[in-house]
């Protein structure tokens, strides 16, 4: 099974309850794998403090061009074709943006004079291994890189599958959040009970709608705004799986990275309920 933990907006909660579950699942003996998809600032390890033995430079194919074999003016189909304009036609040459060029390869096979071949460009770097029992795996984005679904696509790809794979997926709605949550089972979508969580809650509501995928919702820092969350996810018949309460202890045990389903009295039951929960509504969409 694969769960994805999204959010609309950053600052929810979503990595907190992500690592919970992790761990909360990993002590009922289940095979967890946890991967950080959210690249650009990764957090996870802060919390379950793996042991990252294996790290990898990513790279992106970008296009080469031979000039000496290239047609020029007279053909400039790889220019033409090029939905990302990564490619221009400046000073008697094709002119490749590297940054702009998404990898898609169509310049190379579209070329009728083989004068295009598959250069590199790095995006950023990956890393394996353990956290306990749990396989973890995350991705960290190079410094002025702009585009992270192909960095998310790449420790997708090579963190190792288990009974529950668990997803951390960047805040928001955009490109990295579509990237981590494809081909995933279930999304877990973390709000906080305020206008503000109520308004980016509903645009990734109507992502998953648009998306088709199937998502509840957990309420984190419950109690600490009113109650227009619960009514919302009434309206829209959208399952509440669980609600986490504000307090205190939870942001003091939090600060100090510690895991809240240990220490927080509560939490164990809650993250009981969600896990229920979930399984319920997989095994209902199948």
């Amino acid at each position: 099974m694969k769960i994805a933990i999204a959010s609309g907006k950053g600052g929810t909660g979503k990595t907190t309850v992500a690592v919970n579950f992790a761990a909360y699942l990993d002590s009922l003996g289940k095979s967890v794998s946890f991967t950080d998809c959210d690249v650009e600032e990764p957090n996870a390890h802060f919390f379950l403090n793996p042991d990252l033995s294996e790290e990898k430079d990513e790279f992106l194919p970008v296009p080469a061009i031979d000039e000496e074999k290239c047609l020029g003016e007279s053909c400039r189909k790889c220019i033409e074709l090029c939905r990302f304009k990564s490619l221009i036609w400046m000073v008697d040459s094709v002119l490749s943006f590297s940054e702009l060029c998404h990898g898609c390869g169509l310049c190379e096979l579209a070329c009728p004079a083989d004068a295009i071949s598959e250069g590199k460009r790095l995006i950023g770097t990956t890393s394996t291994g353990k956290a306990g029992n749990i396989d973890f795996t995350r991705g960290l984005l190079r410094i002025g890189e702009a585009m992270s679904p192909p960095l998310i696509k790449a420790v997708k790809n090579i963190s190792p599958r288990a009974e529950i794979n668990i997803l951390d997926c960047p805040p928001g709605t955009s490109c990295p959040v579509v990237e981590s949550i494809d081909d995933t089972d279930f999304v877990v979508l973390v709000t906080e009970p305020t206008p503000f969580g109520l308004h980016d809650l509903n645009l990734a509501v109507q992502l998953m709608q648009t998306l088709n995928m199937p998502c509840g919702v957990v309420i984190n820092r419950a109690g600490m705004g009113d109650d227009r969350v619960e009514k919302y996810l009434a309206e829209k018949k959208v399952p509440l799986l669980g609600s986490l309460p504000h307090s205190r202890e939870a942001a003091s045990s939090y600060s100090k990275g510690d895991l809240l389903y240990e220490n927080i009295p509560g939490f164990k039951d809650e993250f009981a309920r969600i896990w229920s929960s979930i399984q319920e509504h997989v095994s209902g969409a199948q």
